[in-house]
């Protein structure tokens, strides 16, 4: 085909089309690389694309909160529980920010939230656990860790 006929909107048997940016994928490369604040970006890039997506949305709050920016990391949360009321690992995360922040109530209740529909991986056993763990120290009145297991 020739560059006239490409140019008016014709195909090009042999020249692939350009492709979008994975921001997502990105976003998680820089993290695993340890750079946050550049995979913070990306996800903000990658949720202009896919605004609702809570994956996108759990990592963001989760490179914000690795950043020291609970706030934004509680918004993200928030906004991908809108999306999918039941995902644990929203509730598992914002449950350990707003203890961090003092609401105990807040937390409990996305402990409960998290436990009522825990993930059910080998691996996700010690998160349930301390999940466990917490909420019973929670409801007994006694002082709670606020970080969550690494």
């Amino acid at each position: 085909m020739s560059w006239w006929s490409r140019l008016l909107g014709g195909k090009s048997g042999g020249s692939p089309r350009p492709q979008r940016l994975d921001y997502l994928s990105e976003a998680m490369a820089l993290e695993r690389q340890g750079d946050y604040d550049a995979a913070l970006t990306s996800y903000r890039l990658a949720l202009r694309d896919r605004p609702n997506d809570t994956k996108i949305l759990q990592n963001m709050a989760i490179a914000f909160t690795k950043t020291n920016r609970p706030e934004e990391a509680i918004r993200c949360y928030r906004s991908a529980l809108e999306s999918a009321p039941h995902l644990s690992g929203a509730h598992y995360g914002l449950a350990f920010l707003l203890l961090k922040r003092g609401d105990r109530a807040g937390a409990e209740k996305h402990f409960e939230a998290f436990l009522a529909k825990p993930p059910s991986s080998l691996e996700a056993e010690r998160w349930v656990r301390h999940a466990e763990s917490t909420l019973q120290t929670l409801r007994s009145g006694e002082a709670v860790s606020e970080e969550p297991e690494q």
